[in-house]
């Protein structure tokens, strides 16, 4: 299993959000990429990075500084937030990100997952679904749908996708624990690489979604707030990248 040590990004700053309101913020440091740099030196093989502003403003907000991350840091970036248009993909790829994540776009256009691999290989693209009950949500977090989670998770795989970042709203900047359950119902009942976002709070919690057969964990906030070691829960992880 994989640990993707997250940086989210708003207004340039490295933020968490609770529960994925904007209103609800606490900026940790105004400098993400020196907050890469001190998550390779833990060991950090692969680093999670969003861009809040562009996921709700529809467009890559914080390119630059998501660029800088990947240069600086030398590491495999996967990254999301306001990636609409092929292009988007494209200017990220070009930057030096590995894998894109594609959240709204995913769950209102379906077929654009389908057109995205078809341009830039399955190895490059994620679909991100967050959502509470089940149910996706979109913008930001800011609006609910009426599409089920693992429906759409399936109609991906038949697109050729391998892999979802799943989050649970609800549990998100929590420190609660994330959804075993429903992340336990994505691994099983889709076979995709499922990679558990929300709510992580202590080593604990890794280690049991760690059972559960997910691919990877993303935490963030347990990090900043001194909750979960990193050093020691990649050490204890090993290398995933040098199993590939």
């Amino acid at each position: 299993m994989r640990i993707y040590p997250a940086i989210d990004i708003r207004g340039g700053r490295c933020v968490r959000l609770r529960q994925g309101l904007f209103a609800d913020m606490t900026v940790y440091n105004d400098d993400p990429v020196s907050v890469a740099l001190g998550f390779k030196d833990a060991g950090a093989e692969y680093i999670h990075v969003v861009d809040l502003d562009g996921a709700l403003e529809g467009y890559s907000v914080n390119a630059e500084v998501i660029s800088r991350i990947a240069k600086e840091t030398g590491l495999p970036v996967q990254t999301g937030g306001g990636i609409r248009t092929l292009e988007n993909i494209e200017t990220k790829l070009n930057a030096g990100v590995a894998r894109v994540i594609i959240g709204t776009k995913a769950v209102r256009e379906p077929e654009f997952v389908k057109l995205a691999i078809e341009t830039f290989g399955a190895e490059h693209i994620v679909a991100g679904l967050d959502g509470r009950n089940g149910k996706a949500a979109v913008a930001g977090w800011e609006k609910e749908s009426d599409l089920d989670i693992i429906d759409l998770a399936l109609r991906f795989k038949g697109y050729g996708l391998q892999t979802v970042v799943y989050t649970d709203i609800s549990r998100d900047g929590m420190l609660t624990g994330p959804d075993f359950d429903y992340t336990t119902r994505l691994v099983n009942e889709t076979g995709l690489d499922i990679i558990a976002s929300g709510g992580v709070g202590s080593e604990e919690d890794i280690d049991r979604i760690a059972e559960k057969g997910v691919e990877g964990v993303i935490t963030g906030k347990a990090i900043y707030e001194g909750r979960i070691d990193l050093r020691r829960v990649l050490a204890k992880y090993g290398s995933k990248l040098n199993e590939d």
